[in-house]
């Protein structure tokens, strides 16, 4: 496990960005990147592979729930945090039936994305590998 997992951070918004790279700088995680789209999100994991990517759910191109749906299908082991300035109802729920770990709800402050963040990164669920088919079975007795 990584001591300090690597992030990378989605939302058109710069500001935006720039904000949460903030917040992020002087704690654990490490910021490995940046990208202002889905498209550009899903090409940056392909190449860099990060622990936890914070993304917005509205965005051009492609928005934060269609990334999400393809994140998860091709790396079911990466922590996606959602973030939006719009928490309706069917939202929320998409993006966790779709395997978000967290929500973030603009405006927020530093405080509630580290624990968000931090607790998102402590319930992950790490995947199972298949059992190997050779190893040797255990046999149930009869005593």
């Amino acid at each position: 496990m990584p001591l300090h997992p690597k992030v990378l951070i989605v939302d058109d918004n710069e500001v935006m960005r720039t904000l949460l790279r903030g917040i992020l700088r002087n704690e654990v995680y490490q910021i490995i990147g940046e990208a202002r789209n889905g498209t550009l999100a899903l090409q940056f994991i392909e190449r860099s592979k990060p622990d936890i990517v914070i993304m917005d759910v509205m965005m051009p191109e492609m928005d934060g729930l269609e990334a999400l749906q393809n994140i998860k299908e091709k790396n079911p082991e990466i922590v996606v945090v959602m973030i939006t300035g719009n928490p309706s109802v069917d939202i929320v729920q998409e993006s966790i039936h779709g395997g978000a770990s967290g929500f973030i709800i603009k405006p927020f402050n530093s405080a509630k994305v580290l624990d968000t963040l931090d607790r998102a990164w402590q319930t992950r669920k790490i995947p199972v590998p298949p059992m190997d088919s050779t190893a040797p079975k255990l046999e149930q007795r009869d005593d």
